[in-house]
């Protein structure tokens, strides 16, 4: 048995989990909506179509998923605004008067250029050449020009930041350090070897002027100025700011001082006076001043010196080791000789720049708007030289363009705000024409706002930042308007660009520059939302056109009005995965929910027209509806629902209003249809299939054949046309539930009826019929697990649940019973369907078990027990092994079960018909029930032990087990069966009887009390009875000697009293046996005729009390009476009895039926 239970463990055909097939990938619906629709159109039937359009979403959902992950490598679209780009172009002679600018900038260079910086002019000059279109010759004539010009006059800009670790220089340990700063002239020679000697000091230079007060080099006023002094500080912080006329960048260099304020008039009040003195002689008195406040470096003061400055240190810097950009750095403190002790550092930033410059133009514009006209020119340049992406060109400029752009800056004295503004202006105007990388855009807004101070701008720079601000908005609301076309979801590159666009604008208005400059602009996210409200409705307008045929036919309208519908879902789905999160982090902009509002309710009113045109046609053709216009119309009902969906992703606010609530109202009248279509449609599938079936199973791991496969293959379709359904009213739900149910459950029960009808009309051979029948089996099977997971596939459960919120646990039930009860009715019809097909099966092994078995009866007692079963279990184990293989577990379990039914039906009539022969007979059949058990239960892999020990195998394993005993075996084992039902008698319409009895084993004596009855039958005409009892103790043969005795007769009652005590002798070994008992008979006394039998009572020896002979009052009486209840067998009716009246050879058989039979006849009619 375990061989034939093996391949059926391996193979099963309970239904698993249905994959979706596999559909090819819509490249996009969006742009392609006729593919979608196509796609649906490519099946046969209405189911088909169900299941095309479920690829159809799939496909949209493949789409904008790998849309989404940038998978695609398209280059974005051009970034066309719809309107004309007109940037005003410089003119030829425009560009000379600029081209002579750039070339008085590189011959008037100054500072020590960076690694960056080109210094070969000649590089230089070819570059401009280029940028401008300037032919060597022209270049010539505008050099000389510009080298015989007047050179650029240069001033040298000087912050005055801080200081730090200065020297302790009063008794407080804090200094109180002022800065006094000038320009040094160029010096000779000799002056530079005298200070290789010693540094300079405005105390020497006091000395030096006094010496030569005839020759006219002495220090102008504005050259030398001092800070503020800062009290009590090691750390002084001044920011103070100096400009300085520079007479020769090459020679001239910056000396500062740091000194310690100590008298009430020191250097700084004297230098501040220097401005009120004119000529040599006046500066030489202040000169003296400074000098008397100086003293050296270590050497204490005398008293009349206490109150003078102490030197705290100095810095020297020659101008023409100043960098192009300028200094921004800490400077270390020098002393003035060897002997000077000085610490700390100071913080300056030096900026060289021009105060006059000989050329046109800059005699005529300012020096802004020529930097912006010069950068806007190299752009143009730059940008045409990038060969490759050039919408993503991040500005980069060459070393050429930043070398001269870097000296026009500083030779112009532009600072960093105003750089910043220009290059923003001069990109975002560049990029309206010629589109640039938004991230660059980006950075150059974050650093106008990093560079922000409104107090040092010009208000004509404030006024062009807030145009180009101004340009820039228009030009993004204008790409927006065009979003779908200009940013599409296909290309990753595009939709990193549309976020950066948008990051900028999220920048922009949180900006204080664009505050400042642009006070009056409103919220830029109201504008961009306005601009999403146009964009969408002329997409729509846009997409309703290329769809709009001139059609008549009422059914093409409405695939068109699909595709239309397809078409926004598509899209919603791609602002929802896509759009909507780059709208929303940059500028708080909802953009899916103020799509979908707009394109919902432009839909809803397209598709109430369309429906209102169907109810229309539908009445003028009295509700007859094509299956093409079903089609149609639960396609469009598919779209809709689609749309509807998305509302789940609005805020719960915009949610109430909305202009498709409803929809499928329209669509009440098409539902009905729809289901007519499917039933008829699975109808004709079950049909076609069971005429194709071969019986054969589909594949070595099948057990099914073709039109099971199909057949739930169809109801999965159905399955699937219910889940897309989805119907929102819960009423109209459990109602379309309820039908389907039952269409699915009328198709099931076809199907298994076409089936036997198949099988009852088969020619084929034994064997033949045998695997078609086992195919057949399955396929029933099959199906019927199919349905068992429809609770679970058709939401039964969640359509209760609804019933109940709507209309309350009565409503829910009443659902819930027509589809339990449906479904309940299927199952056993499918069941009754298998058990009648399993009974086809066994018959056909009926001929060979009855061979067997009667094999086995007919075995002589000489032959061994398992050579006379071995015959049956091969032939067993032969057949099941072919069923194991051809069936599926549960069906092998009901045919193992139904088999197990025949078998021991087949041996108890075997059995039946064999009585009064050997014991052995009964041993060997019992031998071969055992074997059978241990057969069919396959040491657990076959049935159950609960199923084969059943109601039949306990009845055959007791008649075998009876029939084995001898006949004082039988008749103890009657009156052990007699004790077992007297204690399970609670009650009797016989009436009952109060007895004591107790055992006194010394004296090996019973004593048997009749107390008294109640409730007797009445057997007289008078309505009373003459009771009396007999007591005796059984079986006899266990007490030989034992004679019955009886009561006195008690005329006419039904209630005797009888009190009467009775003696018999018993030994300890009779008190013990199992069957040992004292049998209570009442009997009616009739004189005239044979007494009737009233009832009898049986009570065992061993439930009897051995009383305490050691108590005082003690013996019998203390035993607490007995009720017994009395009643009326027929023990002809019992199987020991038939067993007894078999054995006609053994006279205590024979004896004892021919007793019972007496008895019996006592009783008669009445009961």
């Amino acid at each position: 048995m375990r061989r034939a239970m093996r391949p059926a463990q391996r193979c099963q055909s309970l239904r698993g989990p249905r994959e979706p097939s596999a559909a090819p990938l819509v490249f996009s619906a969006l742009r392609s909506p006729g593919s979608l629709h196509r796609t649906v159109r490519g099946g046969g039937d209405f189911l088909e179509g169900v299941k095309s359009i479920q690829q159809k979403w799939e496909n949209v959902q493949r789409t904008v998923q790998s849309e989404a992950r940038g998978e695609s490598h398209l280059p974005p679209p051009p970034e066309n605004t719809g309107q004309p780009c007109t940037i005003q172009q410089p003119t030829r002679g425009e560009l000379d008067l600029l081209y002579e600018e750039v070339i008085y900038t590189v011959v008037n260079r100054v500072g020590v250029p960076s690694p960056e910086y080109v210094t070969n002019e000649g590089d230089l000059y070819r570059y401009l050449q280029k940028v401008f279109e300037v032919k060597p010759e022209l270049h010539e004539v505008v050099l000389q020009r510009v080298q015989e010009s007047k050179r650029a006059s240069f001033s040298l800009k000087i912050s005055v930041v801080e200081g730090k670790d200065l020297l302790a220089k009063d008794p407080n340990g804090y200094s109180d350090p002022y800065c006094m700063l000038g320009i040094v002239p160029g010096q000779a020679p000799r002056e530079v070897e005298e200070k290789r000697e010693r540094k300079f000091s405005f105390r020497k230079r006091k000395e030096k002027l006094e010496k030569h007060a005839s020759v006219k080099e002495g220090l102008a006023a504005k050259c030398i100025q001092v800070t503020e002094v800062k009290h009590e500080t090691l750390n002084p912080v001044w920011n103070e700011h100096f400009v300085f006329e520079i007479d020769d960048v090459l020679s001239d260099f910056l000396h500062l001082d740091i000194w310690d304020h100590d008298d009430d008039v020191s250097v700084a009040e004297a230098c501040k006076k220097l401005n009120e003195v004119s000529g040599l002689k006046g500066m030489g008195r202040y000169f003296k001043q400074i000098a008397k406040s100086v003293r050296t470096n270590g050497t204490s003061a005398s008293g009349a010196e206490e109150n003078m400055d102490d030197f705290l240190g100095c810095v020297n810097i020659p101008v023409n080791e100043i960098p192009v950009g300028g200094y921004d750095r800490w400077f270390k403190l020098e002393p003035r000789s060897s002997a000077s002790k000085v610490q700390g550092e100071c913080h300056l930033i030096l900026k060289l720049f021009t105060t006059q410059r000989d050329t046109a133009l800059s005699r005529r514009d300012s020096q802004v708007r020529i930097h912006e006209k010069l950068l806007s020119q190299i752009l143009l340049y730059e940008h045409q030289q990038v060969q490759t992406e050039t919408y993503n060109w991040g500005g980069r400029l060459s070393k050429q363009a930043w070398t001269v752009l870097s000296h026009h800056a500083v030779q112009t004295n532009l600072s960093p705000l105003q750089q910043a503004i220009i290059r923003w202006r001069c990109y975002s105007s560049h990029h309206r024409g010629e589109r640039m990388c938004y991230s660059f855009l980006l950075g150059l807004l974050r650093t106008i706002e990093e560079e922000w101070d409104a107090s040092s701008l010009e208000e004509e720079l404030k006024n062009s930042l807030a145009d180009s601000f101004n340009l820039h908005i228009e030009h993004c609301l204008s790409l927006l308007r065009r979003l779908r076309q200009v940013f599409p979801c296909s290309s990753p590159i595009a939709i990193t660009r549309c976020s950066f666009m948008l990051s900028g604008l999220g920048f922009l208005q949180a900006m204080q520059a664009f505050r400042a400059s642009c006070p009056q602009y409103r919220e830029l996210s109201q504008d961009v939302a306005t601009v999403i409200k146009k964009s969408t409705m002329e997409w729509y307008g846009i997409t309703i056109t290329r769809h709009k045929k001139d059609e008549a036919v009422l059914e093409q309208q409405l695939k068109h009005l699909v595709l239309v519908v397809d078409a926004v879902c598509a899209d919603l789905q791609r602002e929802l995965n896509i759009y909507n999160k780059l709208f929303c982090s940059s500028l708080k902009v909802d953009l899916f929910s103020i799509s979908y509002q707009q394109l919902e309710k432009l839909v809803a009113s397209d598709a109430r027209a369309a429906m209102d045109k169907v109810c229309v046609a539908l009445e003028q053709e009295g509700g007859a509806m094509s299956q093409a216009m079903g089609d149609t119309l639960f396609e469009l009902y598919m779209s809709l629902k689609t749309l509807g969906h998305f509302r789940d992703f609005l805020p719960e606010s915009n949610v109430k209003m909305l202009a498709l609530t409803g929809y499928h109202e329209w669509f009440k009248a098409s539902v009905h249809k729809w289901f007519q279509m499917v039933n008829e449609i699975s109808c004709d599938r079950i049909r076609k299939a069971v005429k194709e079936d071969q019986l054969k199973p589909v594949s070595g791991v099948s057990k099914h054949s073709a039109s099971a496969a199909q057949v739930t293959s169809c109801f999965s379709q159905v399955w699937d046309f219910w889940v897309q359904l989805a119907w929102p009213e819960t009423a109209g739900a459990c109602t379309f539930l309820t039908r389907l149910v039952e269409d699915l459950s009328s198709a099931a029960v076809l199907y298994c009826e076409l089936i036997k009808r198949k099988m009852d009309n088969s020619q084929q051979d034994t064997k033949t019929l045998t695997g078609q029948l086992c195919v057949a089996l399955n396929n029933v099977e099959h199906v019927r697990a199919f349905l068992g997971n429809l609770p679970r596939g058709l939401g039964l459960q969640g359509a209760e649940r609804a019933a109940e919120e709507r209309s309350g646990a009565e409503g829910a039930e009443q659902g819930a019973q027509a589809w339990s009860s449906q479904l309940w009715c299927v199952d056993a019809e499918l069941h009754k369907q298998l058990k009648n097909m399993i009974g086809q099966l066994t018959d056909k092994m009926l001929l060979g078990l009855n061979k067997y078995i009667r094999h086995i009866s007919l075995s002589p007692d000489s032959i061994n027990n398992d050579d006379a079963v071995s015959p049956l279990m091969k032939y067993l184990d032969d057949t099941l092994v072919i069923l194991s293989e051809s069936l599926v577990k549960d069906n092998l379990a009901r045919v193992l079960r139904s088999l197990w039914s025949l078998i021991l039906r087949i041996i108890f009539d075997t059995v039946a018909e064999n009585r009064d022969v050997s014991v052995e007979f009964y041993g060997r059949f019992h031998f071969t029930l055992e074997a059978l058990v241990e057969f069919f239960h396959a040491e657990g892999e076959g049935l159950t032990l609960e199923d084969l020990r059943n109601e039949d195998h306990r009845a055959l394993e007791r008649e075998l087990r009876l029939n084995r005993c001898s006949s004082s075996e039988l008749i103890e084992q009657y009156f052990v069966e007699k004790i077992a039902q007297q204690r399970m008698l609670k009650h009797s319409k016989f009436g009952r009887m109060s007895v004591r009895c107790y055992y006194e084993a010394l004296e090996q004596r019973l004593t048997v009390e009749v107390l008294h009855a109640s409730d007797l039958i009445a057997l007289d005409a008078n309505g009373l009875s003459d009771p009396f009892v007999i007591v005796e103790l059984c079986p006899h043969h266990v007490f030989p000697a034992a004679k019955s005795q009886r009561t006195q007769v008690k005329p006419k009652t039904l209630h005797p009293v009888f009190d009467e005590t009775f003696y018999f002798r018993v030994t300890p070994e009779q008190h013990k046996h199992r069957a040992a008992c004292v049998l209570f008979t009442v009997m009616d006394y009739d004189w005239l005729s044979t007494n009737d039998f009233a009832g009898e009572a049986t009570a065992s020896l061993g439930d009897f009390a051995v009383p305490d002979r050691a108590g005082a009052h003690g013996g019998g009486r203390a035993v607490q009476p007995l009720l017994l209840h009395l009643t009326r067998p027929k023990p002809s009716e019992k199987p020991i009895m038939k067993m007894l009246e078999s054995r006609t050879t053994d006279r205590e058989a024979q004896e004892f039926v021919r007793k019972m039979k007496d008895l019996e006849k006592s009783m008669g009619d009445e009961e």
